[in-house]
């Protein structure tokens, strides 16, 4: 699958990978909206709306101006939530929800560059108490998300300090290109939404896998590979014909609230039932 085998002579390089729909089949956040609701953290009528949400973002994701609006109301949304209950909430439900919906495809390319010597670096804009214990599950190196303060009493305040989307995403990657030592022209990226373009401009090897339209259109403008992923396979299934141990996540940036990013596309997904 890939186009050259790195070896020790060549410079350090790195694969980037988007998360929801790239490396797993469903977004990451919306995954946990049915432990989030037996945690108490959402209503029952937030839970159905993010049924609906789940079902938007697999059939046509969320653009720019969509992203922005469920950022500024998550933040105000979250404020108050107890980021390690989120934690538990996740620790304790993560491989039944998540390992099952891990994209074989992409489990096989994770194998590729470690077995080449490339980092994995997962880039998302979900939360660390989703993206890191994902990040440790896949074997990834690093990860970089959304980050959010955190106030002396384990809450989350309501502020965004630093947002992991877009041009940001390709800002980290450079920040760690040269903290690492990587040559951004021997380096990798996966995802499947154009609002990750610049993350994909900023290395040698970009790869659109289960593009948008709009994120379709560029690739085939700009003679990028194209991949589809369909089939999810369970990790666990996996590990037998696995040459590289999983390691584990050395966090770069850490994320903002899985249960705050779902509760943006809850409203989003109320914004849509409300127009129809």
């Amino acid at each position: 699958m890939l186009r050259d085998v790195e070896n020790h002579s060549l410079p350090r390089a790195a694969a980037f990978f988007d998360l929801d729909k790239t490396v797993i089949a469903k977004s990451s956040t919306l995954t946990f909206s049915k432990s989030f609701y037996q945690g108490g953290l959402i209503n029952r009528r937030a839970a159905l709306r993010t049924a609906y949400a789940q079902f938007v973002f697999l059939v046509g994701g969320l653009d720019h101006v969509q992203m922005e609006r469920m950022r500024e109301y998550l933040s105000t949304l979250c404020r108050g939530w107890n980021v390690q209950q989120v934690r538990e909430i996740v620790a304790e439900t993560l491989h039944d929800l998540i390992d099952p919906i891990i994209y074989d495809e992409a489990a096989s390319l994770i194998e590729e560059h470690h077995t080449a010597g490339r980092d994995v670096v997962i880039v998302s804009t979900s939360g660390a108490e989703v993206v890191e214990p994902v990040g440790e599950l896949l074997g990834a190196d690093r990860v970089v998300a959304t980050r959010m303060v955190v106030g002396e009493d384990g809450c989350f305040t309501g502020e965004v300090e630093y947002y992991a989307y877009g041009p940001t995403k390709a800002e980290a990657i450079r920040d760690l290109a040269a903290s690492e030592g990587y040559d951004l022209e021997h380096c990798y990226a996966y995802s499947d939404s154009a609002t990750d373009l610049p993350m994909l401009q900023a290395v040698g090897h970009p790869h659109a896998v289960n593009p948008d339209r709009a994120l379709r259109r560029e690739a085939v403008a700009r003679g990028w590979p194209v991949l589809e992923f369909r089939r999810p396979v369970p990790l666990k299934k996996r590990l037998p014909t696995l040459s590289v141990p999983p390691r584990p996540a050395l966090v770069a940036a850490a994320a903002i609230g899985a249960a705050a990013a779902t509760a943006g596309l809850v409203w989003y997904a109320s914004r849509r039932r409300g127009t129809d």
